[in-house]
Parts: structure tokens; sequence; C-alpha cells
């Protein structure tokens, strides 16, 4: 890639937009110059299978479908989803203990609950924004 080409791309990458293979098709971008503007969006190295984009780990990080909807992930070190969100403003976000049980889960309604486990990864306190509460501690 030439370096003035290179330029466009890299303008591309910091100026786009949801829902991100609709915009790039409207720059009639080749499959490997998508790749390279979705790597600099997400700062990591990406693969795009039809509308899915996946980080190198193979998980899913971005799909679209061909209306423009579409839905980003993000994931923790362990690979658990640690965040979703979509083009409908639906978004939630999880946190995960050492042993990949889910300790915390939000969502933009407002909606949480807080989850303690033992050692042997049986639930022993649960708490949510309803007031509910379970406590085997």
């Amino acid at each position: 890639m030439n370096v003035k080409y290179k330029k466009y791309i890299d303008y591309i990458a910091s100026d786009i937009e949801l829902p991100y293979i609709k915009y790039l098709n409207m720059y009639e971008l080749k499959q490997d110059e998508m790749r390279y503007v979705l790597s600099k969006v997400y700062n990591q190295p990406v693969s795009i299978e039809g509308r899915n984009v996946y980080n190198t780990d193979g998980n899913e990080i971005y799909y679209e479908n061909s209306d423009g909807i579409w839905i980003k992930k993000e994931y923790d070190a362990n690979g658990n989803e640690i965040y979703r969100e979509n083009s409908n403003g639906y978004w939630y976000k999880r946190e995960y203990d050492h042993n990949g049980n889910e300790i915390y889960y939000e969502n933009n309604s407002g909606y949480w609950v807080k989850h303690e486990y033992d050692h042997n990864g049986i639930e022993i306190y649960h708490e949510d924004s309803h007031g509910y509460i379970i406590d085997k501690r």
C-alpha cells in the first residue's frame, strides 16, 4: 500500500462511524482494506467473515446485518463476554471471578445483580437491584 493511499485508509479509520460495514461499503474498500481499517478501530488485528468481525482469539467482536443493525462485543482475557451493545441502544456488562463465574451484571435499564460463589463454584450470595437477596454464606 503506497504512503498516500495508507494515509487515506488511516483517515477512514479515524472517521468511521457505526454501522461500520455499511459505512465502509460507501468507500468501496477491498476486504483487506476493510480489515486494516477495523484493526485500527479495534486497536488489534481482526479477521472478517461476511459481516462478522473476529479478534485473534476467534471471538466475534462485531456483527452487522444488511440493514445496518449491529452488535458490538468485548471479552476479557479468558474469553468471557464482558460487554455487549447493539444499535437499538441496549447494552450490558458483566464481570467474572477467576473461576469464570459471573459475579456482576448490569444493563442499560439500570438492572444489576451481584453474585458470590464458594470454592466449589456454588452460588452463596445473590443480590439485585429489585431488592432480592439470597444469602447462604
